[in-house]
């Protein structure tokens, strides 16, 4: 399996082929940056320091059956309502400008919401955004096409970002930490 620079190297090849990649080779057409590299002393939280709640929440993740097309918000809803702390709803935008708000990768603790506020991969990303779940180790889960998966944080924070700043918070404004 390819390392991080084999990634960057592969997803830059893919957004320049897209035509979403500046002549600059490092941001995108929308200005945003093309890679988004988690910096050395600035890795989010690992799942073993994670608190009983947090990491049932990464179970409950790993439980919730996929959602359909453009219903990434509804699955990382499902899987926190798996919780028993109640229910948020609301499209990826509305939990990206209502609960996500950090930026910096040594704020972002297991359980938090990843969410982007657009994205040029299709209509709903573009209206809508896309969100997923951070679940430590610098990994994100989300639900995409029917299918539930794991990305790397900064192949998932660069994808993302190709139009908006990705961010982060707690759905609802409820800390699991």
């Amino acid at each position: 399996m390819g390392g991080v620079s084999d990634k960057r190297d592969r997803f830059l090849e893919a957004l320049g082929v897209r035509g979403l990649l500046a002549d600059d080779g490092a941001t995108t057409t929308f200005g945003m940056p093309a890679w988004r590299e988690v910096p050395a002393g600035r890795e989010p939280q690992a799942l073993m320091d994670a608190g009983a709640l947090q990491r049932r929440l990464v179970e409950c993740a790993h439980g919730t059956a996929p959602m359909g097309e453009g219903l990434c918000a509804a699955w990382v809803e499902r899987a926190f309502s798996r919780l028993g702390i109640g229910y948020v709803s609301g499209d990826a935008r509305e939990l990206y400008e209502g609960f996500c708000s950090r930026t910096d990768t040594a704020d972002l603790l297991v359980g938090m919401i990843v969410a982007c506020g657009r994205h040029p991969y299709g209509a709903g990303g573009w209206d809508h955004g896309h969100v997923g779940l951070y679940v430590g180790d610098g990994v994100v889960m989300d639900c995409v096409d029917g299918c539930v998966r794991e990305v790397p944080l900064a192949l998932w924070l660069s994808a993302y970002g190709v139009a908006s700043e990705p961010r982060w918070g707690w759905l609802g404004a409820i800390s699991l930490a």
